[in-house]
C-alpha cells in the first residue's frame, strides 16, 4: 500500500515516467518498434517525393505521419498533400533534442518491427554522417 501511495506521489510531482524518451526524441514523439518509415530532413526537403510513402500510405490504415516542424512547411507541403489524399493523421513535432528525421510514418498503436526503416540513398548517408 505504501508504495501505491509512493508512486501516485512521485507521478504527481514528476509526471508519468516516459518509455524510451532517447527513441521518441529522435524518432518525432514516436518509438522505433513502430516505425515503417524514416526520412531525414534532408530527404523531405529534396524536390522528388520519396514513391516508399505512397507506398505505404496506400499498404497499410493505422498509420500516423510525424513532419518535423523544423522544415518548415515549404519543405513538407508535397508529403502534407499526399498524407491528406489517403485520409492519415498527422502531426508537426518540435523536436525536443536533436534528430537527423523529417518524417516519420508510424503505426498508431502497435509495434511492426520494421527491419530497415530508412531509404538508404545519398541524401541519407550524408544526412547520418553530419548527426
Amino acid at each position: 500500500m505504501a508504495r501505491d501511495v509512493n508512486e501516485i506521489l512521485e507521478n504527481a510531482i514528476y509526471g508519468s515516467p516516459e518509455t524510451k524518451p532517447g527513441e521518441r526524441k529522435l524518432f518525432l514523439t514516436t518509438i522505433l518498434e513502430r516505425v515503417y518509415l524514416a526520412l531525414t530532413k534532408n530527404q523531405v526537403r529534396s524536390a522528388k517525393t520519396y514513391q516508399e510513402v505512397e507506398q505505404l500510405l496506400k499498404k497499410h490504415s493505422n498509420l500516423h505521419v510525424f513532419l518535423n516542424a523544423e522544415l518548415g512547411y515549404s519543405a513538407y507541403s508535397n508529403y502534407v498533400r499526399l498524407i491528406s489524399t489517403h485520409n492519415v493523421p498527422y502531426t508537426i513535432v518540435t523536436p525536443t533534442g536533436n534528430t537527423p528525421f523529417g518524417l516519420v510514418i508510424a503505426d498508431k498503436d502497435q509495434a511492426i518491427y520494421s527491419e530497415n526503416p530508412y531509404v538508404v540513398d545519398d541524401v541519407h548517408k550524408q544526412d547520418i554522417e553530419a548527426y
